[in-house]
């Protein structure tokens, strides 16, 4: 089946720069440089730039024809509360031989509200390398070591011999802290591997007080018991190891080859005085159905989903403050309209359903997706699949995808193929210390038992290509030259399209919902969802 339906949608491409069939990228770049519009302000969770950009999105689905699939239209409500550093009124140091040496909060270190903060800790310190228990390889970096009202000094990462999807489960917010509360600690210091900074130390201090947020609700507490949590420059990183005859020189290159690396008690403490605000604050996802035409299958769904949000104004880079977010993330977003027209244009009828969801607080930590995971406002059991777009990056000659979660399930098998047939290659995470796998809204549909991908523009290793991204995410990547103003390539942002559409139609197509493979440890959220999902009720 899964052959003969992609017959149907075969396309012969001269060379990847050819025009695709069913878009051109121009209307898909006219939707990005709207949603990423100053006007809107970065689209922050939850503000008045968010809420206008989702009514421009809902404008656009009501004259395509969509159907409102939300718990209130086209929208779901998302309760949140904010977190705020008042960094004025904190202070951190290290103590070492009952002498205080204070941190220069935003040079050396600066306190992370991921991990609400008590207002006073003092406390010992280990260093637990990775800061990782994964039972399925037999690794535990707590094992022999007293964290008992300790703080864990980790550097971020995994060992090499850790499968990048398993180790980025398994360095998620939820299952850290799972793995520091059950050793004892009662926070965490965390060192970005050199390695695989996404932005330079001066860029991630920037906005370091900005607020993060979290859902309202005990059901989402992920860190219960949490007292300190700090990100330590890794410049500045020797402070916390002076007199345990180890460097930081040796721990980071050990972690640059994803090396195991070694375990031992800090001759240092931590002294930490913290003041925070907060508020609550409501937000919405967006909801759309296209139904299906089967009698069957139309009550299945296949999802395609993005974040709508950005995060908002912050401190300013060259003189501008508005972090547009054009491709993170007006390029999924502006997709999934595409989409919708192309699909409507063409007149093409879909047997399963197709579910257009664009969430909000992914800049926040996946929130809007978490709540709607949780909370879908469909049967849970109905939906097959999601395909996640999230800052695909037309901006390099389309040669090869990035799909995370490739090995996974058979929708890695399925986009192989239409690959294929649309002349583009498909590769696995190439960046594992990236983390990007968990760090998207996929990753919320995987926990509840769904089969799922994100898919983006790629680049083969060592290419000019591949640095090209890189350069992109150091230079714009949560910042305001994220915005209209920078060039793009249209034809890859075209094809990548058409690789989506080849993609929907064929899960929405074919009789056999995706599977999860025997050997992938997400399978095991399906198992316990039951043999068809969860058992959760639309809209409870």
């Amino acid at each position: 089946m899964l052959r003969r339906s992609l017959a149907l949608l075969l396309i012969t491409f001269a060379c990847c720069a050819q025009a695709a069939e069913h878009f051109d990228g121009k209307t898909w770049w006219e939707t990005v440089k709207v949603i990423s519009d100053d006007k809107y302000e970065g689209r922050d969770t939850g503000s008045k730039g968010e809420r206008q950009a989702q009514e421009y999105i809902v404008g656009k689905l009501k004259s395509l024809g969509a159907e409102p699939a939300g718990s209130d239209g086209f929208y779901q409500g998302v309760k949140l509360r904010t977190l705020e550093i008042d960094e004025p009124r904190c202070q951190l140091s290290l103590v070492r031989g009952g002498q205080a040496q204070k941190l220069m909060l935003g040079e050396q270190a600066f306190f992370s509200t991921r991990f609400p903060p008590a207002p006073k800790v003092d406390a010992a310190l280990v260093f637990v390398g990775y800061g990782l228990n994964i039972p399925e390889k037999n690794y535990n970096d707590f094992a022999g070591l007293d964290l008992k009202n300790k703080v864990a000094v980790i550097l971020t990462g995994s060992p090499a011999d850790i499968p990048s999807a398993l180790s980025a489960h398994y360095q998620s917010r939820a299952e850290r802290w799972k793995a520091l509360k059950a050793a004892g600690a009662i926070g965490v210091i965390q060192i970005p591997n050199p390695a695989s900074m996404d932005l330079p130390w001066s860029r991630m201090a920037l906005n370091r007080n900005h607020a993060s947020m979290d859902l309202l609700g005990p059901e989402f507490d992920e860190t219960a018991g949490a007292k300190l949590a700090v990100t330590f420059n890794p410049a500045h990183a020797d402070l916390l190891l002076q007199g345990t005859g180890h460097t930081f020189e040796e721990i980071a290159a050990l972690g640059k080859d994803r090396k195991v690396l070694p375990r031992f008690p800090l001759n240092v403490s931590v002294s930490a005085t913290t003041a925070t605000h907060s508020q609550n604050v409501d937000s919405t996802n967006i909801v759309a159905r296209i139904s299906g035409t089967d009698p069957k299958l139309k009550e299945d769904y296949v999802v395609l989903s993005a974040h709508i949000d950005h995060v908002g104004i912050g401190e300013p880079i060259n003189g501008d403050r508005i972090y547009n977010g054009a491709m993170d993330n007006g390029s999924g977003s502006s997709l999934l309209l595409d989409i919708a027209r192309s699909l409507r244009q063409s007149h093409t009828a879909l047997k399963r359903s197709l579910l257009l969801v664009w969430v909000t607080g992914e800049e926040k930590g996946l929130l809007g997706s978490k709540y709607f995971a949780e909370h879908p406002t469909v049967a849970a059991k109905s939906m097959v699949a999601d395909i996640n777009t999230d800052m695909f990056l037309p901006i390099v000659p389309l040669k090869v995808l990035t799909v995370y979660g490739l090995a996974e399930s058979d929708l890695g098998d399925r986009v192989t193929e239409v690959g294929n047939h649309l002349n583009v290659q498909m590769q696995p995470d190439p960046l594992p210390l990236l983390n990007v796998f968990i760090r998207s809204d996929q990753y919320n549909f995987v926990r509840h038992g769904v089969p799922s991908l994100m898919i983006d523009v790629g680049a083969v290793p060592g290419s000019p290509e591949a640095a090209a991204i890189k350069t992109w995410r150091t230079e714009r990547y949560h910042a305001p030259s994220d915005d209209a103003n920078q060039p793009v390539d249209l034809a890859t942002a075209a094809g990548y399209e058409e690789v989506i559409r080849a993609l929907v139609i064929e899960v929405a197509d074919n009789p056999k919902r995706p599977q999860w493979k025997q050997d992938s440890f997400f399978r095991r959220y399906s198992q316990a969802a039951g043999p068809q999902g969860s058992s959760r009720s639309a809209g409870t």
